[in-house]
Parts: C-alpha cells; structure tokens; sequence
C-alpha cells in the first residue's frame, strides 16, 4: 500500500516504510486497521501473509470437520509441519531487499508482532544495512543461541495461558494446534483470555474466524544467531503490551534484559501499551501513535 498514489493522501516527504510482520496463527489481514493509521500519516506500509499462514495456509482436515472429533484433531499430521524458520525468514528478506532498491531514499522499519520475534532477529542479523529500526510487539525477542523452545518452561512463562488451550502434543501434529472455531464456550473464553482480553467481543469473533488453527513447530525449535555486529547495531524498540496473558509481562522483560546485556551500547528502546497480546485489534490507534513517534 503506497500513500503517494492513495487518492487523498499527501506525499510526506519523511515518509518510512513500514514492513509489518505477523505472529502464528494470523495473517496480513490483522495489520489493517494499524494499516490504515499509519497510510493517514503518509507512510508506506507492506503487510504479507507468511508461509502457512493467510491465504497460504493449510487445514487439517479434522478441522473442517464438524463437530470436531477430537482424538482426530490431536493426532493428525499438520500439513505445514515441513515449514522452517529458514521459509519465514527468506520470504521477509526478499520483501526488505526489494523494497531497498525500489525505494533506497525511505527508511524501513519491520515491525513484528508475538512469534515474528523469531524473524526480526534472523532478518536483522541478515540485512543490518537496510532496516532502520527493529520493532518488537509483545514478540519473542530470544537472545543469542535460543529458541523458542527453551522459554517455554521459563519462570517467566509459567502464567503464560498458550499451553492451556493447545489441543495437541506439538511433537505429535508438528504444529501448535487450536480450534478458534470451537463451539465450546469455556474454551473459546480461554482463547480470548489467553491473546486477546480486552479486545471488543465481536471484533474477537470476526478474528477468530481468520485465525488458522496450525503453528508450524519447527520455527519455534530452531535457535537463532543474533551479533552485536550486525543485529545489535540495529536500533530497535520493544512495545511491551502490560497485560498480555498470552507472553506475560515477566517475560517481555527478559527478553529486553537479556538483548541489552548483549548490546550495552545499544539499549532497548522500551514502549508500554496497557492492552492485551493483539493490540492491533484492540487499540490499533494507540499502537500507531508509538510507531509513529519512532
């Protein structure tokens, strides 16, 4: 989305571009509204589905199935189990390269929201020269040498709810795997509960039926090299969401504890928004406005 040829958008002659990245589960698709503020500004804004996700996504089919079978639905393979963080990763360069050489005069800021950490690392480790600044949206900033994986039984995850509502053994299905279209209501509040609490009721229903019920687990097993050099003289900012229950509080600090332990000459620039894990649903205005004062 280009706001130099939007009708009723002027040129903003500072204009960025914002390189939006989002979490498992999702789609491009959540970025619209944060979208639309950021294109009101005069900003230019790129937004794509990664492998498996949005359009590319893929189901199994126990899923479609309704009602759901359960004993199914917790053993079948998913069909995006083959997927890497190597898949992700290529797929954000090829976009950061590209939007280098067809606009070199704009500063390009990725933004990645929960899981999408994992790429901002791996991407900014690769294109150190081309991206001004990293933004973390209550995402898995890991330190050098880790996964996601070696969290998950962090003290600082254990209020985490993502385990609860997980309807299969990842090591099984290959995948973090959740029916956002259960017809259970305990578990459907658990879902909201776990990534998006404060978000309007029927805003969460619209989402949770855009949402994908597969996470490709070997992204989150893979570590991830992260350099002073190179990554670490990145700027970057990490917006932490106060009130997330799906990566708790506890947790956001250590990752920022743990990057500038890493790159003491070049902290972490740390935003507060007092919302839930997706705040591109519940407070995209809010979000916006701290992107924009970047």
């Amino acid at each position: 989305m280009n706001p130099e040829t939007e009708p009723g958008h002027s040129v903003n002659p500072e204009a960025k571009i914002f390189v939006l990245v989002h979490g498992g589960a999702h789609g491009a698709w959540a970025y619209e509204r944060l979208a639309a503020h950021l294109l009101q500004e005069g900003h230019h804004v790129v937004a794509q589905d990664l492998p498996g996700h949005g359009l590319k996504a893929r189901f199994p089919r126990s899923y479609t199935t309704r009602p759901l079978n359960p004993q199914e639905f917790a053993t079948e393979p998913s069909p995006i189990a083959h997927l890497t963080l190597r898949d992700y990763c290529d797929h954000v360069t090829a976009t950061v390269r590209r939007l280098g050489e067809v606009m070199p005069d704009r500063q390009i800021v990725l933004v990645g929201h929960s899981m999408a950490g994992l790429v901002l690392n791996r991407v900014g480790e690769t294109l150190p020269d081309l991206i001004g600044r990293l933004v973390y949206v209550s995402a898995w900033m890991i330190a050098d040498g880790t996964s996601f994986s070696d969290y998950m039984a962090a003290p600082e995850l254990s209020t985490g709810l993502i385990p609860s509502v997980l309807l299969a053994d990842p090591s099984v299905v290959g995948a973090l795997r959740m029916d956002f279209r259960s017809a259970d209501p305990a578990y459907r509040a658990s879902v909201k509960a776990a990534f998006a609490a404060d978000a309007d009721d029927g805003d969460w229903d619209a989402v949770t039926h855009l949402l994908t019920p597969d996470t490709p687990a070997g992204p989150l097993a893979e570590p991830v090299t992260i350099t002073p050099a190179r990554w670490g003289r990145i700027p970057r900012t990490y917006i932490s969401c106060t009130d997330d229950r799906a990566l708790p509080l506890a947790a956001q600090r250590r990752f920022i504890g743990e990057a500038d332990e890493h790159t003491p000459e070049n902290p972490t620039d740390v935003r507060e928004l007092p919302t839930g894990h997706s705040p591109f649903v519940s407070q995209p205005a809010r979000l916006a406005e701290i992107l924009l004062k970047l």
